[in-house]
């Protein structure tokens, strides 16, 4: 199931990143695309929720001791995501409204934070 080439880590993203997707569908919104990259960017999870298109970055902690998933969320990554997006609506025409919404993963508590990311 499982390409040989993702080591132990990146298998245990892509569970949380299933998790996360499966939240998202149970809450009405439609998946366009997983693990989107690009030259200098990639987004976990791009779907639809209407008309707008969410991109979205799963983060993934033990706890929140050290500030939690959603404070791991550095300006450097941020900007990795604004250029995958944009990319990515190269492709859309003409471009819908969109977002970054983050799900962030602390221990077993999953929150869906909307608009987590405002350019």
């Amino acid at each position: 199931m499982w390409p040989a080439r993702l080591s132990g880590k990146q298998r245990q993203g892509q569970l949380w990143e299933q998790r996360a997707l499966a939240y998202l569908q149970r809450q009405g919104l439609r998946l366009m695309d997983t693990n989107y990259r690009c030259r200098g960017g990639e987004i976990d999870l791009i779907l639809r929720d209407g008309e707008a298109l969410v991109f979205v970055e799963v983060r993934q902690r033990a706890s929140r001791s050290h500030g939690g998933a959603a404070a791991s969320i550095t300006p450097a990554k941020v900007a990795r995501m604004v250029r995958a997006a944009q990319t990515y609506l190269l492709r859309c025409s003409p471009v819908p409204p969109c977002r970054f919404d983050v799900v962030a993963i602390d221990g077993d508590r999953l929150d869906w934070l909307r608009n987590a990311i405002e350019l």
